[in-house]
């Protein structure tokens, strides 16, 4: 897309004297031709000449020599040399200067803008996030200190060690492809809305409409899931302070659930920089509590399980029979076991909705998204072994149930370091549930400009800091309400919570993926792109998804197998049947209603519309608007014809 043009310049190369001619020429050919009137979904800069005529400058480097204008008009021009800024096409200075710097800045803004406009929305929440910043918050998503640990009960039980050695690194592996396949999709059309938009373009409204609800579906239960894996954490580093007062019961770990929830909502009212800052603090925190927590791990114990205990051993406390890879029984409870590492590493999505906050989203905002997956599974894994192999005894881990890391560590270190420890993984947990939160509160706020769900014209408002208050409080109740049934069964509801999250997710994913490859040449990728290999990864990517679906809804028990004698819906999987119900509802909804009046993403204006409510004189009679009586007109002026 537009990204070349934020490529940084050389200074040798630029004060080159052997090239100054050659751009002194090129500055007297493009003089006529200041006034930019937009970008073009090519990526093309249409610019206007004093006397009418206009032509596309294409924003790609060339590596050298003169050219000239083409047949159809178009200057080839160095895009480190030029840029936009201030509205008009200018020639970079001397890089490393101040004055550069600023132009520089200014420059991928007005681009990030200018692509915002031509998908059809304005500049509403605020462009402040780097690419680290970006990475950084699906790496909190994903959590390697929340979902590896949180879960590792789910894959201890079903499978053993040998999901920790060998199932990570291959879910990991399978995690990247989707993830990759996610990446063009989001260089080519990065907006808030994320895979409910695409599916949008590159299908029709009803495969958006069906991709944004299985993507808020995915993502919030995500959230609920996350954020009961923390109390349960913080409940235990609760209960080795406070013993006494603290206990471990279903009733604390609600509670304590409820109120960190609720702090997540809070530290999301102030916009994106105090949530920026979080999650950059959240990435350097996951990285290095991981390395202190291996290094711990494989120091501190007197005893460690041996190499062929971690790579090579089996277990089955299902209640399955089957036991070894000779039996096909066997097979299917490892499948139940890679859950553990199939919920951990998803909501990559989150640098999709985060982009129109990025700057130069088009290359960044898809480098977070496959990036933060590849680095996960490094540190996951990393992180795994070493738990692994501090594992005491096999029947009080598996006795411990969802405590059972913080039996390991008691046990391998002693309660000092299993403090420590547990402090460490607790405050990351929190991170990672503030940026579910985040990424949660993005995608209703961007299904609400659309008009795709009820209330949207109050779940459209942003605040005065530029955050979507009320979508983050919806996510916050309904996540609190939604686990709800952990009373009767704390094991049971956290274990649904992961599969619908991962199947909701996922599903979500797989329809932009397969409306993708069914474009084939007619799709217009962004800046960044996999070129003729999007079809092998694109249908690697949809067969994996196929099986994880196909897996997560089977029963976790014998006792939770319909029909069966001894069956108890205290231990039963009903992930399929609230996904049947959920389906049910918005497909219903879909025929009887939202196909009349649904149409997909709304734009909020033409380019030039858009580009004069974005202008500085237009936001600051908007900003004096939401500091009055007001602030509803002020998130969307003008545009809500047809909201009621």
């Amino acid at each position: 897309m537009l990204s070349g043009l934020g490529s940084a310049a050389s200074t040798g190369r630029l004060a080159s004297s052997a090239r100054e001619p050659r751009l002194a020429a090129l500055d007297e050919r493009l003089q006529p031709f200041a006034a930019v009137l937009g970008v073009e979904q090519d990526g093309h800069i249409r610019l206007e000449a004093s006397e009418g005529r206009s032509l596309a400058l294409e924003p790609r480097a060339v590596g050298g020599g003169q050219r000239g204008l083409d047949a159809q008009r178009r200057p080839w021009v160095s895009s480190r040399l030029f840029g936009i800024n201030s509205g008009k096409l200018v020639r970079r200075g001397s890089a490393g200067t101040r004055e550069t710097k600023m132009a520089h800045a200014e420059s991928q803004q007005t681009a990030d803008t200018e692509l915002l406009h031509q998908l059809g929305y304005r500049q509403e929440l605020h462009r402040r996030i780097s690419g680290f910043t970006n990475f950084a918050v699906s790496f909190t998503v994903i959590s390697i200190l929340a979902g590896t640990l949180t879960s590792y009960y789910i894959g201890f039980a079903n499978g053993g060690p040998i999901i920790m050695s060998w199932g990570w690194p291959f879910v990991a592996l399978m995690c990247l492809v989707v993830a990759l396949a996610m990446a063009e999709l989001a260089s080519a059309m990065p907006t808030a809305g994320g895979l409910y938009y695409w599916s949008s373009k590159l299908g029709s409204p009803a495969w958006g409409w069906f991709t944004g609800w299985f993507n808020l579906a995915g993502l919030t239960i995500a959230t609920a899931a996350v954020g009961y894996g923390l109390a349960i954490f913080a409940v235990a580093l609760g209960n080795l302070w406070l013993p006494g007062t603290i206990t471990t019961t279903s009733t604390t770990i609600f509670i304590f659930y409820a109120i960190l929830l609720v702090i997540g909502g809070v530290v999301n009212m102030f916009g994106i920089s105090p949530v920026a800052i979080i999650n950059n603090v959240s990435a350097w925190w996951h990285v290095t509590g991981t390395i202190i927590a291996a290094a711990v791990l494989i120091i501190v114990p007197s005893h460690h399980q041996s190499v062929a205990f971690v790579f090579t051993k089996t277990l089955n406390a299902s209640g399955f029979s089957g036991h070894g890879f000779s039996s096909l029984i066997f097979w299917f409870v490892i499948g139940i076991g890679l859950l553990q590492a199939q919920y951990t590493i998803g909501g990559y999505d989150a640098s999709a909705h985060m982009s129109e906050e990025t700057h130069n989203a088009s290359r960044k905002a898809a480098r977070g998204v496959w990036t933060s997956v590849a680095w996960s599974g490094l540190f996951g894994w990393i992180l795994l072994l070493a738990v692994t192999f501090a594992v005491p005894d096999v029947k009080g881990t598996l006795a411990a149930g969802a405590f059972d890391v913080q039996y390991i560590w008691q046990r391998a270190l002693g309660s000092g370091w299993a403090e420590f420890l547990l402090f460490v993984v607790v405050v990351a947990q929190f991170f990672c549930a503030n940026a579910d939160i985040t990424a949660s509160s993005r995608v209703l706020w961007a299904l609400s400009r659309d008009k795709a769900v009820p209330f949207h014209r109050r779940l459209h408002l942003v605040n005065r800091w530029g955050a979507p208050a009320v979508a983050v409080w919806v996510i916050v109740i309904f996540d609190i309400l939604w686990m709800l049934p952990t009373f009767w069964n704390a094991t049971i509801g956290y274990l649904v919570a992961t599969s619908i999250s991962v199947i909701a997710l996922y599903g979500a994913y797989a329809m932009p993926i397969a409306l993708r490859l069914r474009q084939g040449t007619r799709f217009r990728p962004g800046a960044w792109s996999l070129g003729r290999h999007h079809i092998w990864i694109d249908s690697l990517a949809l067969t994996w998804i196929g099986i994880i679906t196909i897996l997560f809804i089977m029963p976790v028990t014998p006792d939770g197998i319909p029909f069966r004698a001894g069956f108890s819906w205290t231990v039963a999987n009903y992930a399929p049947l609230t996904m049947i119900t959920f389906i049910l509802l918005i497909g219903g909804w879909w025929v009887l209603s939202a196909r009349h009046w649904f149409n997909g993403p709304v734009a909020q204006g033409s380019p030039e519309e858009l580009r004069a409510l974005d202008s500085p004189a237009s936001a600051a009679v908007l900003s004096a608007v939401a500091d009055g009586t007001d602030a509803r007109a002020a998130t969307d002026p003008g545009l809500t014809a047809g909201d009621e």
